[in-house]
């Protein structure tokens, strides 16, 4: 008979009493039949799950059980947005609980979006798209979620998951549940900036009349003047993905000139969700013989993202390329849902949706939308960004998601998964294509070199469309929405263009997409492909990939690059060595430099602390202005910054204070507060230097005002220690961190959505910042891989993994990640359970 093995808090279930028996009624081994679905979970420290099975179903129904067990109630939430059912079980009004990609929309938008765009044809197209080991996955992850749900409803793991186990809302799901899941996730970088847009784009009643805005962009370049549209800020979506500073990632990639031995090094650390349904999961998956890939992946997936196996190891930052654009059409005449393309009316495609609404007394009624799709996209509402953009008569918006039309994503990282070589690895992006809105760095045994790649699907629009298919409209969008290509949607020449190596219709070929191999390293922090690194910078690539020597780096990519440059010249705090070593990498990454204090503290310092009073006639971060000015000393915030070591420690004193200054003096345009400009020739060195005229002295001494009477307000000291004032919240006790915000010049990255004075720089709400972290190598013969999963692995406060990952990331205490079945096996934590069914 089978041996079966349990969690020490887990209890035998009454479904796992009844299978005993079943299986014990049955008599031996051999008159039971062969489950469909078994799997191992060994966990490890920190619950780790390491699954192992015989199979790829097996695999994902490991995976799937142990999500649930730590996860479920966010799991559950999220199965119920990605179905379009959040109305019927919590209201119309209410928002979505916990950011993401979507951000935090209203339900009854959420519920719409996504019934529109994760419509069943398109469910059916991404399921007939992926290999069979991916469906074999997918039902296999569909069952082990269904066997939790099960066992809880069922009264199982008493004391889990109180929040939500008895639920109507918690319930089995379908494989479509899964797909939806999966696809949804493409588009972070398009359709999910517009949300509301979409579910909010209804047609106006055929009417005869045509209003005069309209008018003027049919006659296009005729018009006497170039069409003006203020698009007010709070409207506008970011385009970064989440639409939040500080969602995004840092990279590096060593080669073996950086590490001084025969392996190079990945440092991967996306700057992710703490929360909510894109969290991360960290886990093992094993199939002996054929895959063996351990890292982290999204709740509800069943692929790891980010991660190493035997050979190779990557991680993912944000990338600056566009993955989206619009579609000005020009509609029929007296029919506002058919639109003129080469001079033939074509209908659009209706769907009419229907979603259940909880009424305030907890009746349920239907609400109907009826929502468009043109050949380019769906229809998208713009009047929400300025009316004069808003579909009319005569006029209307299509948005195209290059990545709505990419469904080879999951079976490129599958095959990463199992990919033998970094030569190999490079082989699969370049072949798929399918990298949705991500960067890549990755690293590989036997490879003296580190790639970096932005080669993923971006739409192919070339610079004569840009000019012969502008819409005065599309003209006025552009400094809102920059390398976004808004074209004519009435001719066919103005679709986007396919290369010859094209893999997927409308979306750039490799070849003209960038890539870096170097011995010494490569990295990105969210700028674009220019500077992956700033020895050989990379040009020449299409416009629509982001600014290559135009702008600016951010001061977390800046000193990013520092970072790495100090380590291979041995100028850094870690010794004389040039060697990017594990042990320095792991230590240098978590040091917690604030690059803005580096550069411009003892500046600013020597202009504002002249010994006289402060003035402060308002606070730019608010955007308030005083009824009478306020008299602020800056005598001790002087003496605190200038006793501060620049540094965002857990034990630091006076971060929050330069966080809350330079948040307001970095308010000024660049012209008027650096002496020397951004100058593409230095571009981690500038811009740099402080104005020092009376025009920006002025600016920061209101900025260190203003700071001083948030800190004030807030209650906490001007000199309160980092871990005091950033932190989170696990069972009521608050766990201190480090780090901070990008815009600052952090690059141990911990951003707080809160304000100081309402309550610190909590991380309880929905922030973002370090999440899954590796530091990964490959000495002879082992996989050697440091990690942390910041937030921990479970969100539930019952478990045993909801506050112990976090607990050692606040001491800097990296866990060393058992690889191998030895490994495993002497971990002096491991519990097994072994499920089948």
């Amino acid at each position: 008979m089978q041996r079966l093995f349990f969690r020490g808090r887990a209890p035998l279930t009454a479904l796992a009493l009844a299978t005993v028996a079943l299986v014990a009624a049955c008599g031996s081994d051999d008159d039971a039949p062969e489950p469909t679905f078994k799997a191992d979970i060994r966990r490890t420290g920190m619950g780790i799950p390491h699954i192992k099975a015989d199979n790829w179903s097996g695999i994902g129904y490991g995976l799937a059980y142990a999500q649930a067990q730590d996860d479920l109630c966010t799991l559950a939430d999220s199965f119920l947005t990605y179905r379009g059912e959040r109305s019927k079980f919590f209201g119309a009004d209410a928002q979505i609980p916990f950011s993401s990609t979507i951000g935090r929309p209203k339900n009854l938008d959420a519920d719409f979006f996504h019934r529109h765009v994760l419509n069943d044809d398109a469910i059916q197209a991404v399921v007939a798209a992926q290999p069979d080991t991916m469906k074999q996955m997918i039902t296999g992850f569909a069952a082990g979620y269904n066997r939790y749900v099960r066992e809880i409803k069922a009264g199982g793991e008493a004391g889990a998951h109180a929040a939500c186990r008895a639920e109507a809302w918690v319930r089995p799901i379908t494989t479509d549940d899964l797909y939806r899941r999966m696809y949804a996730a493409n588009f972070a970088g398009g359709y999910s900036n517009f949300l509301a847009n979409i579910a909010n784009a209804i047609a106006p009643a055929a009417a005869a009349a045509t209003s005069p805005t309209v008018a003027m962009a049919r006659r296009g370049t005729r018009a006497a003047k170039p069409l003006q549209l203020a698009i007010a800020s709070e409207n506008l979506p970011e385009f970064q993905v989440g639409g939040v500073e500080g969602v995004g990632s840092n990279m590096i990639g060593f080669g073996t000139a950086a590490t001084g031995d025969g392996s190079p090094l990945l440092f991967g650390n996306p700057h992710w969700y703490w929360r909510g349904p894109d969290r991360f999961y960290q886990a093992h998956l094993t199939i002996p013989g054929t895959l063996d890939v351990s890292g982290s992946t999204f709740l509800g997936m069943s692929i790891i993202q980010i991660g190493f196996n035997q050979n190779v190891a990557w991680s993912h930052t944000v990338s600056t390329a566009r993955r989206f654009g619009f579609f000005q059409l020009t509609l029929a005449a007296g029919d506002p849902t058919s639109y003129m393309r080469d001079g033939q009316a074509v209908k659009m495609k209706a769907r009419a949706i229907t979603v259940d609404v909880r009424q305030t007394d907890g009746t349920v009624t239907p609400t109907t939308r009826t929502l468009y799709e043109s050949e380019h996209g769906p229809l998208v509402n713009l009047g929400l960004l300025n009316p004069a953009l808003a579909w009319s008569q005569t006029m209307a918006f299509a948005i195209r998601d290059v990545n709505g039309e990419n469904y080879r994503l999951y079976r490129n990282w599958q095959r990463w998964n199992q990919a033998k070589s970094l030569d190999e690895f490079a082989a699969i992006q370049r072949e798929e294509v399918a990298i949705p809105w991500v960067n890549t760095v990755a690293v590989g045994r036997g490879s003296a070199k580190a790639w970096y790649a932005d080669i993923g699907a971006v739409p192919n629009v070339s610079p004569a469309q840009m000019t012969a298919c502008a819409t005065p409209f599309g003209a006025a969008l552009a400094p809102s929405l920059p390398r976004v290509p808004v074209l004519d949607g009435s001719k066919s020449s103005c679709d986007w263009q396919s290369d010859t190596d094209s893999v997927q219709k409308g979306a750039i070929g490799p070849a003209r997409l960038p890539s870096l191999m170097r011995a010494d390293y490569v990295a990105n922090m969210n700028d674009s492909y220019w500077l992956a690194n700033p020895a050989e910078p990379l040009t020449g690539f299409p416009t629509i990939m982001g600014p290559a020597g135009t702008e600016a780096q951010s001061f977390r990519t800046r000193l990013g690059h520092l970072i790495a440059q100090g380590r291979l010249a041995g100028t850094d705090a870690y010794g004389s060595s040039t060697a990017a070593t594990s042990d320095i990498v792991r230590r240098m990454v978590l040091d917690s430099r604030v690059h803005t204090a580096e550069l411009f503290k003892d500046q600013a310092l020597a202009l504002i602390c002249t010994g006289t009073p402060i003035s402060v006639t308002g606070d730019v971060a608010t955007g308030t202005t005083f009824p009478a000015p306020v008299d602020v000393d800056p005598a001790e915030a002087c003496a605190v910054l200038g006793n501060w070591n620049n540094t965002g420690t857990r034990t630091s004193r006076g971060a929050h204070l330069w966080d809350e200054f330079w948040a307001r003096a970095s308010k000024a345009t660049a012209a008027s507060l650096y002496q020397v400009p951004f100058s593409a020739a230095d571009p981690i060195r500038t811009p740099r230097d402080l104005k020092t005229d009376a025009g920006n002295t002025a600016t920061l001494r209101q900025a260190l005002g203003a700071a001083v009477l948030r800190v004030q307000a807030s209650g906490y000291a001007l000199d309160a220690e980092r871990g005091t004032v950033l932190f989170a919240t696990r069972g009521g006790q608050k766990i201190p961190l480090y780090g901070g915000c990008g815009a600052q010049g952090y690059f141990t990255i911990a951003c707080s959505e809160n304000r100081l004075d309402q309550g610190g720089y909590t991380m309880d709400n929905n922030p973002n910042g370090n999440s899954y972290m590796q530091v990964v190598r490959f000495p002879e013969g082992k996989v050697e891989a440091y990690t942390f999963l910041t937030f921990s692995q479970s969100d539930d406060p019952a478990s045993a993994h909801n506050a112990d990952y976090t607990r050692a990331y606040s001491n800097g205490e990296w866990l060393k990640v058992p690889y191998t079945e030895a490994e495993i096996s002497a971990d002096p934590a491991l519990k097994q359970t072994r499920i089948s069914e």
